[in-house]
């Protein structure tokens, strides 16, 4: 039997040839390594700069020749709540929510009773004023008759000159006291009218025609033309809304402002009422600008009144202008972030043979998540919404899935 020694002495070493082996597998390795690593590097520099694009989508103009679309909301220029001169007890209201009132007509009445015994007391005065002053006049001529008879007797050298002057002082002294009581006389009647005001401040009436849109106070319940009390105490009996002063407010970029001037045509739709177009027109500008949204506030009146029309509606405008309709297929859509800003111009980039072109535009309206232009691009055209800012005309660029 051969040991083990033995057999380890017989067999053939071959380092050299298993270390030959591996040489041209690395090499082969390393080549395929490089010419991929050469191959995405070539790959990546041809491909250009990685943007998102959207089509552009031809649309029909919602209304002719608009310029400008905003959105804003129904308001009432003439509007109150209505509360009293006075702190008193509400004691009855005389209206319900949607009542029509007219101007001057009793809205509630406040607990009188106090100033109602202030009027009559004022009258009670009054009345004693006037009543001394009749007294006065009476003595008046008594003490005239005195003083001619007084004068016969002096003249006639029967009467004393003291009698004569004692006459005059009569007279005149009831003449002051006449002035003096005349003079109280209007101040009694001042507090009559003061008290009768009083009394009238306690009836609640309408100071306009007009609506009610809220009831705030019940019978029973304190009333103040401030706040005081506190929650215990309101500051209104109601609110009336002059649906005849209704009007619209929105708020239009300031990049826009200029497509707007008074007395231009507006088509208006009611969020509630989508197939119901309004004729309206502009009325004003306000004369200052929102900081915080950069906007501007722009008051729009109805060309005709409907009762449909309720404050704090939402409605969509469209500022119409001389100048003929753009056709539909000028009009295109696209997602809003497509547009970019170069100093006062609009602009968008376009792919085109794998490159990005830069286009003006005309903005028509960029509300919610689209714009809508009037010129620049084409039906289905790939716009670019996603890309870098520094991107150019001419820049090669690759498109996202």
């Amino acid at each position: 039997m051969v040991d083990k020694v033995t057999l380890d002495g017989l067999r053939i070493a071959r380092p050299d040839v298993e270390r030959k082996s591996r040489v041209p597998l690395i090499l082969v390795t390393a080549t395929i390594i490089v010419t991929a690593v050469v191959i995405a590097l070539v790959l990546t520099r041809g491909s250009g700069k990685g943007v998102r694009v959207a089509p552009a989508k031809a649309i029909a103009s919602q209304a002719r020749g608009a310029v400008l679309n905003a959105s804003g909301y129904v308001t009432a220029r003439r509007q109150a709540t209505v509360s009293s001169k006075v702190t008193g007890k509400v004691i009855d209201i005389y209206i319900e929510e949607g009542m029509h009132v007219k101007q001057g007509q009793e809205l509630a009445r406040l607990d009188s009773s106090i100033v109602s015994r202030g009027l009559a007391v004022a009258q009670a005065e009054a009345a004693a004023a006037k009543s001394a002053l009749e007294e006065t006049r009476v003595r008046i001529r008594e003490a005239q008759i005195d003083y001619d008879r007084a004068a016969h007797l002096a003249q006639s050298e029967v009467g004393s000159r003291s009698d004569l002057d004692h006459a005059r002082a009569q007279l005149e002294a009831n003449r002051a006291r006449l002035s003096a009581q005349g003079d109280q006389l209007a101040s009694a009647q001042r507090q009559v009218d003061l008290q009768r005001q009083n009394v009238e401040d306690a009836i609640i009436r309408a100071p306009f025609d007009g609506v009610v849109v809220s009831k705030d106070a019940q019978p029973g319940e304190m009333i103040s033309p401030v706040s005081a009390g506190g929650g215990f105490t309101r500051t209104g009996i109601c609110t009336i809304v002059d649906m005849a002063s209704l009007e619209i407010e929105v708020d239009v970029n300031e990049a826009y402002i200029n497509r707007v001037h008074p007395n231009q045509q507006v088509e208006a739709v009611l969020d509630a009422y989508p197939d119901w177009k309004i004729p309206a027109h502009v009325i004003t500008a306000v004369p200052t600008a929102d900081r915080q949204k950069a906007t501007v506030k722009v008051r729009i009146a109805f060309d005709q009144k409907d009762a449909r029309i309720l404050p704090d509606m939402g409605v969509k405008t469209s500022f119409i202008t001389n100048e003929p309709a753009a056709a539909a297929s000028q009009q295109m859509e696209i997602p809003k972030s497509g547009v970019r800003h170069d100093g006062d111009q609009d602009i968008v980039f376009v792919v085109k043979d794998d490159k990005a072109e830069r286009r003006a535009v005309r903005v028509l309206s960029a509300e919610g998540d689209n714009a809508r232009l009037a010129s620049g691009v084409s039906d289905g055209e790939s716009v670019i919404i996603e890309g870098p800012p520094d991107l150019k005309d001419g820049d090669r660029v690759k498109v996202k899935k």
